[in-house]
C-alpha cells in the first residue's frame, strides 16, 4: 500500500515537473517571438546592409525572354558570373549578347529542358566543369496555360507540372550539392501570386505554385535543421501578374493599384530579396501581409475582397 502510494506520488511530481518545464519552455518561445518581432519592426525603420553577390556563380532558368533575361542583366550589372540556362538556344544567345555589352560579370549560355532529370543532371556537371561551382541558383522558368480546367488537356497539365514543379526539384538536387560542398549558397524560386490565392482558368498553374511554396518552405526546415542553417539561404519569390507575355488576357480593375508589372522592376525586387536574405516575398510587397491578414478573417470575407479587386485572367479559348 504504501509503495502504491510512492508510486503514485512520484508519477504525480513528473507530471508537474513537465508541466511546469513545458509553461516555462512556452513563456521562453513568447519573448523570443516579441523579442523578433521589435527587431523586425526596428529594422523597418533603418537601412538593411545587402550582401556583396559579385563573386558569386548565379545560375538562371528560363533566361531566354521576360523576367530570366532581366535577371541575368541584373545580376551581371552586380558583378555576378550569369550562367543563362533556356531550352531556347536562339533567345538565350540574344539575352547573353546583352549582358555581353554590359562589360560586367562573365556570362555563359547552355541549353537545357529542365523539366527533363537527366538533362539537368548532365548540366550540373557541364556548368561545373566549364564554369566553377554553382552558388545561387534561380528557379525563374514557367509556363501558363490559361483556360478552364475541363478544357485543359492530360498534356498541359502533366507538361506545366514538370516544367513549374518538376524542374526545380531536378535543379535543386543538381546544385545543393555544389553549394554544400563550398559552404554556401542560396536558392531562389518564383512562384505566383497564383500560389498565395487560387485563381479561374489557372488551376493546374495555381497547382503548381502552391507546390512550389511548399517545396521552399520545407526545404527551408531542411537546411535550418542541418549542418547548413546559416549557410546556404533559401527565398520564395511571389510576383503578381507580369508583362511578359504569359497573361494573353489579364483581367485588371485598377490598373493604376494594380496593373501589369514591368519584367526589369520584378528582377530588380528579386535581386534585392536575394541580397537582403528574405525568405518570403511578393511583388508588390504589401500583397503577402494582405494575404496573411486575409486569411484570418472568415473564407466569406476573402472571397468579397477578391470580388472587389476582380483581377486574374481570362480564358485564351474566347
Amino acid at each position: 500500500m504504501i509503495e502504491r502510494e510512492i508510486i503514485h506520488t512520484t508519477t504525480a511530481s513528473k507530471r508537474i515537473f513537465a508541466v511546469i518545464q513545458d509553461l516555462l519552455q512556452f513563456l521562453v518561445m513568447f519573448g523570443r517571438v516579441l523579442l523578433e518581432l521589435i527587431v523586425i519592426l526596428a529594422q523597418a525603420f533603418m537601412s538593411k546592409k545587402e550582401k556583396d553577390i559579385s563573386k558569386d556563380v548565379v545560375l538562371i532558368t528560363g533566361t531566354g525572354h521576360g523576367i530570366g533575361r532581366e535577371l541575368a542583366l541584373h545580376y551581371a550589372s552586380w558583378g555576378s558570373t550569369v550562367v543563362c540556362v533556356d531550352i531556347n538556344e536562339q533567345n538565350n544567345m540574344e539575352t547573353v549578347q546583352q549582358v555581353k555589352q554590359l562589360n560586367r560579370g562573365a556570362v555563359h549560355s547552355f541549353s537545357c529542358d529542365v523539366s527533363k532529370r537527366e538533362q539537368v543532371l548532365a548540366l550540373a556537371e557541364r556548368v561545373l566543369a566549364e564554369v566553377g561551382p554553382v552558388t545561387v541558383l534561380v528557379n525563374n522558368v514557367g509556363i501558363m496555360p490559361t483556360h478552364p480546367l475541363p478544357q485543359q488537356s492530360a498534356e498541359e497539365i502533366q507538361r506545366v507540372f514538370d516544367v513549374n514543379v518538376f524542374s526545380q526539384f531536378w535543379t535543386i538536387q543538381a546544385f545543393l550539392g555544389q553549394m554544400k560542398e563550398q559552404g554556401r549558397g542560396h536558392i531562389i524560386c518564383l512562384s505566383s501570386i497564383a500560389g498565395l490565392v487560387g485563381l479561374s482558368n489557372l488551376v493546374p498553374y495555381c497547382a503548381t505554385k502552391y507546390a512550389v511554396r511548399g517545396l521552399m518552405e520545407a526545404l527551408h526546415e531542411e537546411l535550418r535543421e542541418g549542418p547548413y542553417k546559416d549557410l546556404i539561404k533559401v527565398t520564395t519569390i511571389f510576383p503578381y501578374m507580369t508583362n511578359t507575355g504569359l497573361c494573353k488576357y489579364p483581367k485588371v480593375k485598377f490598373p493604376s493599384i494594380l496593373g501589369l508589372l514591368d519584367p526589369k522592376e520584378v528582377a530588380k525586387r528579386i535581386v534585392e530579396a536575394h541580397r537582403a536574405d528574405c525568405v518570403e516575398v511578393t511583388i508588390p510587397r504589401s500583397l503577402l501581409h494582405i494575404n496573411n491578414w486575409t486569411r484570418i478573417l472568415p473564407s466569406k470575407c476573402g472571397i468579397m475582397l477578391k470580388d472587389y479587386i476582380d483581377s486574374g485572367v481570362e480564358s485564351d479559348l474566347i
